[in-house]
């Protein structure tokens, strides 16, 4: 053993990372890869084993270059603010969103501060990519040649769209632009259209059939979003799961001791403020009490891709004390205060695939910096948990919060964080079980839930949904659960939101006149909506008139006001008129039998899986094999989330989004999982693992996960080290 202190290697190792010499640096990746394993198993999961956890990064991240380097590249490229520099200046707001909070000079300060043991990740994850593209010199990355260890701080918590892809992007163009004429189109994200989130399902032993905890992780993210991964480590890591493609930590999943899904929270960690301005010898101004404060200046370099070379926009950015201006809003500059935390988002990303029991798991909870989630835990302890949100700030609530408030005004100022002893957290229900799908936490664990009036309302703006709805339908009442009948839970097909739908639309038929011909020409399909059992599924015709029509009907009723806190099936059900029900039931009909030649179609005819491409924007064609699908939309209620619409070149529907990384674990003797991955675990559509899961996939049929080594082995279809074809 070498006499030398660990710390002085590490750092003698880190000085060489910054001093060009490429010998050296092939001289450290190779000792790494000399250190580490990759075992692919049967499904081309890669199960990485380090002699320490850095050696485990190196490998992990180099394990996802060769699945799809291209995700890889592309999360750091928009983490950076870079991508107008591939895409061209339709980006350069893309980019301008992202600098706002991402510094290049200032994360590298942070690289510099943070602690040697994660400075050591950073370092190992950067060595894994340079030497995944320095062994692999024909793949040719988009813009990253080389990537540095400070880059991993800019992607530092994994979730779908950051606090900061929040910002609309035409109103920060129109601001910054000043009037400026522009040619750059910008297409804003809705969040309305199929909600990505995820169902996390815990529950207690009293209520399984083995007396030991079981954990439902169901994330609803875009496809291929993140691929599922084993680290292992002689330093006590041993974790399985989703990893988001380019992120050296499980993001959701599990490890001997505990498991943990992440669900999407509206416990409110965003804040926007209006600035009342005024300019003062050539110098912007914002009012704040009695005072005129001058707005902080920063000028941004946006490089963008024009033709065959480079040019760049340079912006001038304002930041007040609550943070950047992010547009204009009847004649004030609007603020935007969210969570800039990325080394403690990082530690806490990390160290929880680390922890062994509840009280550890929880440190790590209190780091405070998971700022757009909820989490749903269970362990082999037996027990179930629930935290709702993590970065809270503490704020008046004499205050709507919900909107945009007084920036001027001092007592609208953040006065530090919640505590988690202050926050929404389920621990052990009596009832036996916790679910969340993205729904309010006042109904997460049945009638032991936490009580609304406990807490301030921006705790928890999150409304019940139609999932949450039946989640909470199907869990209770139950007994003897094992790790088939929880999964058997997670596909259960009724959708909630056609409950009140159904029979208003039912009703609106029965009040149409006799003398109205509609009456004899709906009769037929309007029969078979009405008899429907609610429950989707491949042969389900009810499914597909179902969908239609409401689709046509949430389209038709967009401009109705709807209070922000109604159940909005229950408001279309009733405030949408009959005439509009069954016009937008007619309108749905014929698009069926425009679309497909009749309106008798079941839902597996419309409802399709298929991936023929490995490109990030997905293709679809009516002409090549796919397969049927029973799953449905989220907005729905369908627990197990299929995502789909047709596109520009096809009739039928196609899925992108919903599930995808799917597991169950349960805490025995010895922790047992079952997982699902949409299509398969590779990107490259030559790779027998591009759609080797795609079948399953469409009929909800899991996968036993090897976790423990001796299992691995059994499954072994490859064993090599990092640079070794």
């Amino acid at each position: 053993m070498s006499v030398f202190p660990r710390f002085l290697i590490f750092s003698f190792l880190l000085f060489l990372s910054f001093a060009g010499f490429a010998q050296t640096d092939l001289a450290r990746w190779q000792q790494r890869a000399a250190q580490t394993e990759i075992i692919r198993d049967q499904w081309g999961v890669p199960h990485v084993y380090g002699k320490t956890d850095a050696d485990a990064v190196f490998g992990m991240v180099y394990a996802q270059c060769e699945d799809d380097f291209t995700r890889v590249e592309s999360n750091y490229i928009n983490a950076m603010g870079r991508m107008a520099e591939v895409k061209g200046v339709s980006h350069v707001y893309h980019d301008l969103r992202m600098k706002l909070f991402i510094d290049e000079d200032i994360v590298k300060e942070e690289f510099k501060n943070s602690p040697k043991w994660l400075q050591e990740l950073m370092v190992a994850w950067a060595d894994g990519i340079n030497f995944y593209l320095h062994s692999n010199p024909e793949v040719k990355p988009l813009l990253i040649t080389k990537f540095e260890p400070w880059m991993a701080l800019t992607f530092s918590e994994g979730s779908i769209g950051g606090d900061i892809e929040t910002i609309a992007l035409n109103p920060l163009r129109s601001f910054y632009e000043k009037g400026e004429p522009s040619a750059i189109a910008l297409e804003e994200r809705d969040f309305e259209i199929e909600p990505k989130g995820s169902n996390g399902f815990a529950i207690a032993p009293q209520l399984t059939q083995n007396g030991d905890a079981l954990l439902l992780i169901n994330p609803h993210t875009s496809f291929y979003f993140r691929p599922e991964m084993h680290m292992v480590s002689e330093e006590g890591l041993n974790a399985y799961g989703a990893v988001t493609w380019g992120q050296f930590f499980i993001y959701q999943g599990f490890n001997e001791y505990n498991s943990w899904i992440h669900t999407s929270s509206k416990a409110d960690a965003i804040d926007h403020y209006a600035l009342t301005m005024e300019e003062k010898e050539g110098k912007y101004h914002y009012r704040f009490g009695e005072d005129w404060r001058p707005l902080k200046e920063k000028t941004i370099t946006l490089k963008y891709k024009d033709g065959d070379g480079f040019s760049e926009k340079k912006i001038v950015a304002y930041y007040s004390h609550h943070g950047p201006v992010i547009r204009e809003e009847n004649g004030k500059w609007i603020a935007i205060s969210l969570m800039v935390e990325r080394v403690k988002a990082l530690t806490q990303s990390y160290t929880r695939t680390k922890t062994k029991n509840h009280q550890e798991f929880r440190s790590t909870m209190d780091l405070k910096t998971n700022s757009s989630n909820n989490t749903v835990y269970a362990d082999r302890d037996g027990n179930i948990a629930y935290y709702h949100g993590n970065f809270i700030p503490k704020r008046n609530p004499d205050f709507d919060w919900r909107n945009t408030v007084d920036g001027s005004n001092p007592d609208t100022d953040w006065q530090g964080l919640h505590s988690l002893d202050e926050m929404i957290f389920i621990f052990n229900p009596r009832n036996g079980w916790i679910q969340n799908c993205n729904s309010t936490p006042f109904t997460a664990a049945g009638r032991f839930s936490p009580k609304k009036e406990n807490f301030p309302a921006y705790m928890a703006w999150d409304l019940e949904n139609a999932r949450g709805l039946n989640a909470v339908r199907v869990l209770e009442d139950q007994k003897n659960l094992t790790l088939e009948s929880l999964i058997t839970i997670a596909y259960e097909p009724t959708l909630m939101a056609f409950k009140p739908l159904v029979p208003s639309l039912v009703k609106a038929f029965e009040n149409l006149p006799d003398t109205d011909l509609r009456k004899i020409l709906l009769l037929q399909p309007l029969g078979v909506l009405a008899s429907w059992d609610l429950k989707t599924g491949v042969e389900s015709v009810g499914t597909t008139l179902g969908v239609f029509w409401a689709n046509q009907l949430m389209a038709d009723a967009r401009d109705l006001e709807r209070p922000w806190d109604a159940y909005i099936f229950d408001f279309l059900a009733k405030e949408t008129s009959d005439e509009m029900k069954i016009a937008a039931f007619e309108k749905a009909l014929e698009r069926l039998k425009s679309d497909f030649g009749t309106w008798e179609m079941p839902w597996g005819e419309v409802n399709r899986f298929q991936r023929i491409s490995g490109e990030i924007e997905p293709r679809f064609d009516d002409t090549q094999a796919s397969f049927p699908v029973g799953m449905n939309s989220s907005m729905w209620g369908s627990l197990a989330a299929y995502g789909s619409r047709p596109y520009p070149n096809t009739k039928k529907w196609y899925g992108n989004v919903g599930n995808s990384f799917v597991a169950v674990v349960e805490f025995g003797e010895k922790v047992k999982a079952k997982s699902l991955l949409a299509g398969g675990q590779s990107g490259d559509p030559s790779s027998p693992h591009f759609t080797d899961q795609a079948e399953m996939y469409a009929l909800g049929k899991f996968k036993d996960v090897s976790f423990y080594r001796e299992d691995v082995l059994k499954n072994t279809k490859k064993t090599y080290r990092p640079g070794e074809k």
